[in-house]
């Protein structure tokens, strides 16, 4: 039997006002664990690469696998906060995740490697969601938005320095120290939660939904591990087939399982509000074509230019100063332009970034300043004036006892579609870089047997190398050759980035009424 505390909601500031700068210390050092290790690996990807000598389709996986578990499980996270209590679930997430990152950091293998990510996305769907629950416990109503946004600017700022001081880390030590880095932030972290955060807890309704948890993570991994793997599987594609129908199937029994459950993880009939589906599709366009640049960009400017780790890491820094500054100005941009003039611009922004992007001289020495930069200035300005709206939308789109759970179930949708980004982009590259390659080795009349070597490789992408008998004039050719394909299925990725982000400023300017109103369901 519960406490019966665990069946009320939370007193209104359960925490002294001396306390609370610690309290919100903690939960800034947690959440930053999270937000870092979500951006900060697609920088060590060539360098994970090298070491285990991975095909492109595992390092999706060293992604998707942290990624996959978080977007799936985080509303569960919340749910075990409310029931169990805020505190408890959050110190067993951040241990959980510092544990997954000393596995991370000693990982012998891909596999393991990918196991260990795997549970760090458990670690932080049990600590991200009740971040924002603590410090709404915490702080009275008055001075409550401040708090939450030191927190959300501590977001910020993670997005900036993430990357930077992955690569100085990469450069100057090794991959594996970006995840060493987690154990002090976690000790740290678990020392402030244990001193100054009182254990909450939230209203309960119903049983957890473990099946529920179960169902979308196991059919959203079965359809992605199957997408990945098709492209390059010259045998087994039957065995591929079924194991991606039975991911099908099972996502259709979460949704058959929700609509029937009295205390369901998602509630479907909130997508009964046209306004909350449609912002829903808009996110997943918007941040589908983030994740596919953020997951793309990285590989390329090191793989392809020649840029360190560091140098990879600084060239992002703009995308984050950006939307830090300018955020601010975001939300009045939102009430003076209306919601769907301000979202459908800012889907076109990101259009055009994406677009920017594709376009930008294939390889060899690149003028950061003229080629990439402006592409990513637009895709920082159109997510930027988009994220406020977007959060408005949502919560203003359903009735205000909904709020909790449309926002949660918007997070949810936002990380997922970063999973699906990077499978689709990982599924692109893969069927699109043997194409090139295979045509632009027959234009240079390569002999069959090197032919055939590289392309029984060609999931390596731009870590492909000549053979080792090949001649050194022989060798720089066939080096220029494989970038030039790489380069040809870089592009194809971040014009489907840019199919996305068009998608969402079309469901902007056909569903999104022209401005926010209260209850504006449209049911």
């Amino acid at each position: 039997m519960l406490p019966s505390r665990a069946m009320t909601s939370d007193p209104a500031t359960p925490c002294a006002p001396s306390a609370r700068p610690f309290l919100l210390a903690a939960t800034i050092l947690a959440s930053s664990m999270a937000f870092i290790d979500s951006i900060v690996v697609n920088v060590a990807l060539p360098a994970i690469q090298g070491e285990f000598h991975a095909g492109f389709e595992v390092l999706q996986w060293v992604v998707n696998g942290y990624a996959l578990i978080l977007g799936a499980l985080i509303l569960m996270g919340g749910v075990l906060g409310d029931r169990y209590g805020r505190r408890r679930v959050f110190t067993t997430g951040i241990v959980l995740f510092a544990l997954a990152s000393l596995a991370c950091a000693l990982a012998p293998s891909a596999g393991a490697l990918i196991a260990a990510r795997a549970l760090q996305g458990l670690g932080g769907a049990l600590l991200v969601p009740q971040s924002l629950a603590i410090i709404a416990a915490a702080y009275p109503k008055n001075i409550r938005g401040r708090a939450v946004g030191i927190w959300a600017a501590a977001a910020a700022l993670t997005t900036v320095s993430g990357p930077v001081l992955g690569g100085v880390f990469i450069d100057l030590l090794s991959w594996r120290a970006v995840f060493w880095i987690n154990l002090p932030l976690a000790l740290l972290a678990v020392a402030l939660t244990l001193r100054f955060v009182p254990e909450t807890y939230g209203a309960i309704r119903g049983a957890t939904d473990w099946l529920g948890g179960l169902l979308v993570t196991a059919g959203l991994a079965l359809v992605i591990y199957a997408a990945g793997e098709l492209p390059q599987a010259h045998q087994g594609r039957g065995a591929l087939l079924a194991v991606l129908a039975a991911g099908v199937l099972t996502l259709a029994a979460f949704v058959v399982h929700e609509a029937g459950s009295r205390a369901p993880l998602v509630p479907l009939s909130i997508f009964r509000s046209r306004v909350f589906s449609a912002t829903n599709g808009i996110t997943v366009g918007l941040y589908f074509a983030l994740s596919v640049v953020f997951f793309l960009l990285p590989y390329t400017l090191i793989q392809v230019h020649g840029y360190s780790g560091l140098q990879a890491g600084t060239a992002l820094i703009p995308f984050g100063l950006v939307m830090g500054l300018l955020s601010p100005l975001a939300s009045r941009l939102g009430d003076r332009w209306g919601l769907r003039a301000t979202l459908s611009t800012g889907a076109g922004l990101v259009t055009a970034g994406c677009m920017a992007f594709a376009i930008v001289e294939g390889r060899g020495a690149i003028d950061y300043w003229t080629g990439y930069l402006p592409a990513l200035l637009l895709m920082a300005v159109g997510m930027t004036i988009s994220v406020a709206p977007l959060t408005t939308a949502v919560l203003s789109s359903v009735a205000d006892e909904e709020s909790g759970v449309a926002s949660g179930i918007n997070n949810a949708v936002s990380r997922i579609a970063g999973v699906l980004a990077v499978a689709a982009a990982g599924m692109i590259s893969l069927v699109s870089f043997p194409y090139y390659l295979f045509h632009r080795l027959a234009q240079a009349a390569v002999d069959d047997g090197t032919r055939a070597a590289l392309l029984a490789g060609a999931s390596r992408l731009a870590a492909l190398r000549a053979p080792d008998t090949a001649a050194p004039h022989t060798a720089q050719m066939l080096h220029g050759l494989i970038l030039d394909a790489y380069v040809g299925s870089y592009r194809t990725g971040m014009a489907v980035a840019a199919i996305a982000a068009l998608t969402a400023m079309a469901i902007a300017l056909r569903y999104l009424p022209a401005r926010v109103t209260p209850g504006m369901g449209g049911r």
